[in-house]
């Protein structure tokens, strides 16, 4: 079976619509192995599975595309491979549109030319990490704090690519113990916000993003994050999507609901290639 699927009809502009899923978002997906490039002889790091799916996806990109360049630090690689093949010339003519500033500023020191969704509001393909990954191809993003311009470009693509090591994989978005949802809310009354959001859900914690200089931290957009924390099961993902798109103040969530169209798992026994069932 091929490792790429041809992209779906598009709406001329979809980075203007919100993702609308269908209400089942436990489709099954087919998937593969293939060969790692790394050999087996040595024990493999977090972050060597992480370059692998990586390298594995930057092999979808071709010459002359619009990229969406994803953030963290499985989308580094990406983003390090994307650059390597422009200068070795095996790439040509390729525009990034990157996802925060951090990637930005990536991308220009590997000299990869860029844009954004003003210029180039139709995207041919997006590589980014996940932080969870249900069997539905629906995902957990934004821990790095970067989830409203990831969703805002991904949501533009025709193809959204997701690399991840294995470690990501969830049996239900936001059942890993002792890790977040995170939710963008504007900084004005943040806390009333946050208390909305708690409500919502039974046994839910919800806490502001301290950033490493003690003070809460902000996104590229000047907003907070707030992490959810779930003590139970949140049920069906539409409802509760709906439910915190709702609360005023809530700027986006972490949820991306039925958006990869592939995901790429890097194991201990090589590369697993995911497709959403059509």
């Amino acid at each position: 079976m091929a490792s790429t699927i041809s992209p779906p009809n598009q709406h001329p502009h979809p980075h203007l619509l919100r993702p609308s899923p269908p209400q089942n978002t436990t489709t099954a997906a087919t998937s593969m192995i293939s060969p790692s490039p790394i050999p087996f002889e040595t024990p493999l790091t977090q972050d060597d599975l992480k370059k692998m799916a990586a390298y594995k996806a930057v092999e979808l990109v071709k010459s002359g595309m619009v990229l969406g360049l994803g953030t963290g630090s499985t989308a580094y690689h990406a983003v390090n491979r994307i650059g390597e093949l422009l200068h070795q010339g095996t790439l040509k003519n390729i525009i990034g549109i990157p996802t925060s500033l951090k990637t930005k500023e990536q991308a220009i020191s590997l000299g990869i030319p860029i844009s954004d969704l003003d210029s180039y509001p139709v995207l041919d393909l997006a590589i980014d990490g996940a932080d969870e990954v249900d069997p539905g191809l629906n995902l957990v993003k934004g821990r790095g704090g970067s989830l409203l311009r990831e969703k805002m470009i991904e949501g533009a693509s025709k193809k959204l690519v997701v690399i991840v090591d294995e470690t990501k994989l969830v049996e239900k978005l936001g059942s890993s113990t002792g890790l977040s949802m995170p939710v963008e809310v504007v900084p004005f009354c943040w806390g009333y916000t946050a208390e909305c959001l708690k409500r919502l859900f039974r046994g839910c914690e919800v806490k502001l993003r301290i950033g490493g200089d003690g003070k809460p931290f902000k996104t590229d957009n000047e907003n907070y994050i707030v992490e959810m924390f779930f003590g139970e099961d949140i049920g069906d993902l539409n409802v509760a999507s709906d439910k915190m798109h709702r609360i005023v103040g809530v700027v986006e969530h972490g949820m991306f609901i039925d958006m990869a169209t592939t995901v790429i798992v890097a194991g201990e026994r090589g590369i697993t290639v995911k497709h959403k069932a059509l």
